[in-house]
C-alpha cells in the first residue's frame, strides 16, 4: 500500500473559549477474547450509501478467505458492544465549547489557533447541548454570501445562533444534533452516526446535581477506528482485497484541478455533500486532495470573498511544509492493512490509485465504518 502522507484534524477539550482539563476511567478489563491485550493509545464525510459486498452464491460453500473475514468482523462487532465510548478518550484531553451567541468570525479564529475542525455548541439561555459546529456551518456561511453579496457587510456581525437562518436560506441539512451518553455500547455510538451521516458523535452526560446536559468530548470516526486498530488483532483477517468488497466509491467521482477555482469546488461539496475532491493533473494523474477543512484555513481572518484563486494558488501560498500529503492504495489493498495504517498514522480517506497513479476511487473512513457495522450482520442472527 502506497502512503504519501497524512492530513490531521485533531480533537481539543475546554470550555467557551477557556481549556479545562478532564479525566476518564481507565478502560475495564476484557470480557471478550475478541479483546487485544496490548495496551490503549490515545487515539472529523458523509456516509454515502454503498452496495455491501455480494454473498456468496448459496450453492458454494463460502471459502476459507470468506469465513476468515467474516470471523474477523464479527469479532470487530463484538469488541464494539463491551466497550463504551468513555473508554475511547484518552487518560486526559481538552474541549473547546462554543456559545451560540459567539461571533462566527471569533469562533473561526478559535478553531485555528488550536488546531481543530469541530466544536460543541452550547446554549447558554437553556443550559442545553446545542448542537455540534461543523466546516461545514462555515461553507453554508460562504455559500449563503456567495448568493446574497449584498449582506456581505454584515458577516462581522454573525453569530453562531443563526446558522440555522443560513441553512434555510440555501436549502441544507441542519446543524448536527445528534449525541450519546458516554456509558452507552461504542457500538451504539456508531450505528447512531452511520444514521445521522455523521463524522463525529459528541459524548453528553447529564450533571447529577443540576440535572442539566454536561457536553464530556466529542469522538469521531478516526478515533473509534484507531482504538479498533490497536485493540481487536481479529483485524488482520480481513485479508479480502477492496476490489472484492465493493467497499468505497468509484463511480461519478467529481474532481478538479489546479487551476478549478476554490469556490467551485466548494460548490462541488455542497451540491454532492461530500468532503474531499480528488485534485487531478492533465493527465488524470492524483496530485492532490481538497477537503472540506482546507477551507478554514482560507477564510481565516474573515476572507469570505477571495474565494476565486484557483488550487494551484492556494497550494503556492500556503507553506510547502505544512502539506501533509495523502494516502492511497490500490483497488488490491486489504482492510487489514489498511487498519495497519490508521493504527499508525491520522489518515481520514486513502485515494484509490492504479499502478499509473490514475484515479480509481476514494475510501473514506465512512466506508470503513459502514462496512464492519453491516457486513454480514443479518447473518449473525
Amino acid at each position: 500500500m502506497s502512503e504519501v502522507g497524512q492530513r490531521s484534524a485533531d480533537a481539543v477539550h475546554a470550555a467557551a473559549a477557556a481549556a479545562t482539563t478532564a479525566s476518564a476511567p481507565s478502560p475495564p478489563t476484557s470480557t471478550a477474547e475478541v479483546l487485544a491485550q496490548e495496551g490503549f493509545v490515545q487515539p472529523s464525510s458523509y456516509l454515502r450509501p454503498r452496495a455491501l459486498s455480494k454473498p456468496a452464491d448459496p450453492a458454494s460453500p463460502p471459502s476459507a478467505l470468506d469465513r476468515e473475514q467474516a470471523e474477523g468482523l464479527r469479532a470487530i462487532r463484538a469488541f464494539l458492544k463491551v466497550r463504551t465510548s468513555y473508554d475511547v478518550l484518552p487518560l486526559s484531553f481538552r474541549l473547546i465549547i462554543f456559545d451560540t451567541t459567539l461571533l462566527v468570525k471569533k469562533s473561526l479564529n478559535i478553531l485555528l489557533q488550536n488546531g481543530i475542525v469541530s466544536a460543541p455548541l452550547w446554549d447558554s439561555k437553556s443550559s442545553t447541548f446545542a448542537g455540534l459546529l461543523t466546516t461545514f456551518d462555515y461553507i453554508n456561511v460562504i455559500q449563503y454570501y456567495w448568493q446574497n453579496p449584498d449582506a456581505f457587510n454584515q458577516i462581522d456581525q454573525f453569530r453562531l445562533n443563526s446558522l440555522r437562518d443560513v441553512e434555510k436560506a440555501i436549502g441544507v441539512a441542519p446543524i448536527e444534533t445528534v449525541s450519546i451518553h458516554p456509558q452507552k455500547p461504542l457500538y451504539e455510538a456508531c450505528r447512531r452516526m452511520l444514521e445521522s451521516r455523521a463524522r463525529r458523535i459528541p459524548l453528553v452526560d447529564v450533571d447529577d446535581e443540576t440535572k442539566r446536559d454536561m457536553v464530556v468530548s466529542v469522538v469521531t470516526q478516526y478515533r473509534i477506528l484507531k482504538f479498533v486498530a490497536v485493540n481487536v488483532t481479529e483485524t488482520q483477517m480481513l485479508r479480502k482485497p477492496l476490489k472484492s468488497l465493493n467497499l468505497g466509491t468509484y463511480d461519478n467521482l467529481w474532481t478538479a484541478h489546479m487551476d478549478t477555482p476554490v469556490i467551485d469546488v466548494i460548490h462541488m461539496f455542497v451540491k454532492r455533500s461530500i468532503s474531499s475532491v480528488p485534485i487531478l493533473d492533465k493527465h488524470g494523474v492524483v496530485v492532490n486532495v481538497f477537503e472540506a477543512v482546507d477551507v478554514i484555513a482560507l477564510i481565516k481572518g474573515g476572507v469570505y470573498d477571495d474565494l476565486t484563486l484557483t488550487h494551484a494558488s492556494q497550494m503556492a501560498d500556503s507553506d510547502a511544509q505544512e502539506f501533509p500529503g495523502i494516502y492511497t492504495c490500490s483497488p488490491n489493498d486489504r482492510l487489514d492493512t489498511i487498519f495497519d495504517t490508521i493504527r499508525r498514522s491520522r489518515v481520514h480517506r486513502l485515494v484509490v490509485i492504479d499502478d499509473s497513479n490514475h484515479l480509481k476511487g476514494v475510501l473514506t473512513l465512512s466506508d470503513i465504518l459502514e462496512y464492519i457495522l453491516l457486513e454480514g450482520e443479518d447473518d449473525e442472527g
